[in-house]
Parts: structure tokens; C-alpha cells; sequence
């Protein structure tokens, strides 16, 4: 189980995850293993120490409800280090996206970019962080996640319409 886990937030696709598995005698459905890895609530910690963080919220619909979905993105790789979805937003659910997003990644030396959300700047300020408005440049790594989110999140909508915000998560 532990493995399976493993090489899922290494990034194998549950299908290669259950190859993996079978090289040593374990057959497990792709279903048990997603099922384990969704039970773990892990989300990827790869210890990283980026120079530039960029991070921005969102709106997401799901169903017929919105939730506002915070994300940090590595401009470099534009791989997410870290998400989390909320059903508003404020100062305080801002604080608390950055001080979990330290427990995950080392970024108390690096520049996180923002726009001009007042939320976020509030939270940079309070944690202390070297914060940068940019409306452009290394910022549109975010916006381009972002633009795939959604595409995904509405494909998802469409066709697991009674799936909770949970799942979505």
C-alpha cells in the first residue's frame, strides 16, 4: 500500500502504479489503489526550494455551487505545490494557505509573486515573505494552471454531477 502511494504522488499513473505492484506479486485494481491514495490525503511534497513562487485563487464551479480554489505554482517547471479549495475567501483562509504551503515547501527565501488580491498580499506581509506584484511574466505560469484546472473541473462537473466537494478536492 505504502509503495502504491509512493509511486502515485511520484507521479505513475494508477495504471503503471498496478504494473509496478504486479512485478512483485501484488494485483490490485486501479480503483484499490486510488482508493489508497485518497485515504492518505497526501498531496505531493517534493521539499523543494524554489526562487519564484507564484500563487493566486480562483473560482471553480462545481455543480451549481462555487468554491475558490488557491493555488502555488513553481514558475520554473509550472508544476502546483500546493493547492487548496475553499468555499470563500478571506484573509484569514489566506494565512492559513501560506503557512500550510511552508510546511510543504521551503519558501521563506524565495519571491512570491501576486496580483493585486488584497487576501494575499495581507497573508505574504503576515508570514513575513518577500512578495511581488506582477501582473505578467513568471505570473502567467498560475494563470495557465489555472486555465487547465478549469477546463478539467468543468469536464468533471459535467460528468460526476452529484460528486462532492470532497472528491473535487
Amino acid at each position: 500500500m505504502n509503495l502504491s502511494i509512493q509511486l502515485h504522488l511520484a507521479g505513475l499513473s494508477l495504471s503503471n502504479t498496478v504494473r509496478v505492484l504486479e512485478i512483485f506479486g501484488v494485483k490490485r485494481a486501479r480503483s484499490t489503489v486510488h482508493n489508497w491514495v485518497h485515504k492518505a490525503d497526501l498531496q505531493p511534497n517534493s521539499c523543494r526550494n524554489p526562487d519564484h513562487v507564484a500563487v493566486d485563487e480562483t473560482v471553480i464551479r462545481l455543480v451549481d455551487e462555487q468554491y475558490w480554489l488557491y493555488a502555488a505554482v513553481d514558475p520554473a517547471s509550472n508544476q502546483l505545490l500546493y493547492t487548496k479549495l475553499e468555499p470563500t475567501r478571506n484573509k484569514g483562509i489566506a494565512s492559513a494557505f501560506f503557512t500550510e504551503l511552508r510546511e510543504k515547501h521551503d519558501v521563506d527565501d524565495a519571491v512570491i509573486l501576486v496580483d493585486g488580491d488584497k487576501s494575499l498580499n495581507y497573508a505574504c506581509q503576515r508570514h513575513n515573505l518577500d512578495f511581488r506584484y506582477e501582473r505578467h511574466g513568471n505570473r502567467n505560469s498560475v494563470e495557465r494552471v489555472f486555465c487547465e484546472i478549469k477546463r478539467r473541473t468543468i469536464s468533471f462537473s459535467n460528468c460526476f454531477s452529484n460528486a462532492s466537494v470532497e472528491t473535487a478536492d
